[in-house]
């Protein structure tokens, strides 16, 4: 347990998918990820993961879906996959009535070190919607900057929800890891 922010991390197991499912859309879809800042309700309907989608991060070789507790409760979780001299950064999620209060902050340092330690990772990549200009200036100030590149947002591909606008995309952020 990290004693300053009363947090546990842990490699999520099989028995935590049903939950960090559960997390991952309170966090994102839906009139509940309104309590939250991190809501992507005005631009996506539908899920944003679903069970086989967690199970298969949780499986997947040189990757890690890390569990955030306080308290014996889920509050947060990350995907970290190691790509060689890079990690990627992925299904970050704060429990919507816990956001604002430095929490993301502690996961994301928490998954930086465990990368930069357990795989030597010079840099974290992670891809953000294009039009969430807030999200990525949250990251920019952690220390990502944009890339200008992108990738095409999967319209059609009802499994990563169900655009309300035509413009999605993807753009890369990347941080270096020192």
């Amino acid at each position: 347990m990290d004693t300053a922010t009363g947090l546990t991390f842990r490699d999520a197991t099989d028995a935590d998918v049903d939950t960090l499912v559960a997390l991952v859309e309170s966090a994102y879809r839906g009139d509940a990820s309104r309590a939250g800042w991190t809501t992507e309700a005005d631009i996506l309907d539908g899920q944003r993961t679903d069970p086989e989608g967690v199970l298969q991060v949780v499986k997947a070789p040189d990757s890690v879906l890390l569990v955030v507790e306080r308290d014996g409760r889920t509050v947060a979780c990350c995907q970290l996959e190691h790509r060689g001299a890079h990690a990627y950064f992925g299904m970050f999620a704060v429990s919507p009535g816990l956001q604002g209060a430095g929490l993301g902050k502690a996961v994301m340092a928490e998954a930086e070190r465990r990368v930069r330690g357990d795989w030597g990772a010079t840099e974290m990549h992670m891809t953000v919607i294009s039009v969430r200009d807030d999200l990525i200036a949250w990251y920019e100030r952690r220390g990502y900057r944009r890339t200008g590149e992108t990738t095409p947002f999967p319209y059609g591909d009802e499994r990563f929800g169900i655009p309300r606008r035509p413009d999605l995309r993807f753009e890369l952020l990347v941080k270096p890891l020192t």
